[in-house]
């Protein structure tokens, strides 16, 4: 299989409000940058929504390196989160009901064709990637502000 590196990033201006993501692959000599936004959003919503996109974009199953500066996103797919909830109907162990299925269903979707292995990185430090995918997100809420 071949190994495609992915950074996500999300943004959100207000926290419901105008969002936007970001994302960029990496194979080889190729980079290919991707972003988008809604008006009315959450940060998180914006995390999950880079993510799908960006694995989306590929056209058949490949170990995926995945960095992502959000813990939410990391913790809820390296540490098996998002696939319990799923299997307790979306419900938390703490009995509340989980936040996002509809992303979080899509994004385990996608998992399950691909190797994923996954990356924290520090957001707003010194990986020139994340800082990208920062921009290219702050870049889309804008157009909704």
């Amino acid at each position: 299989m071949k190994t495609v590196t992915i950074y996500t990033d999300g943004a959100c201006s207000g926290n419901p409000g105008p969002g936007g993501w970001g994302a960029i692959l990496l194979y080889g000599v190729h980079r290919r940058e991707l972003s988008g936004g809604e008006a009315q959003t959450t940060n998180n919503r914006m995390e999950l929504t880079a993510v799908i996109k960006a694995l989306e974009c590929l056209k058949e199953p490949c170990v995926v390196e995945l960095w992502s500066d959000s813990k939410y996103v990391i913790d809820g797919l390296s540490k098996g989160w998002a696939k319990s909830w799923r299997a307790r109907g979306w419900v938390k162990s703490d009995k509340k009901p989980a936040l996002n299925p509809d992303l979080w269903g899509r994004v385990l979707e996608l998992a399950e064709i691909h190797s994923l292995r996954y990356h924290w990185v520090k957001g707003h430090a010194e990986n020139e990637y994340n800082n990208r995918c920062d921009e290219l997100a702050v870049a889309q809420s804008k157009k909704y502000q």
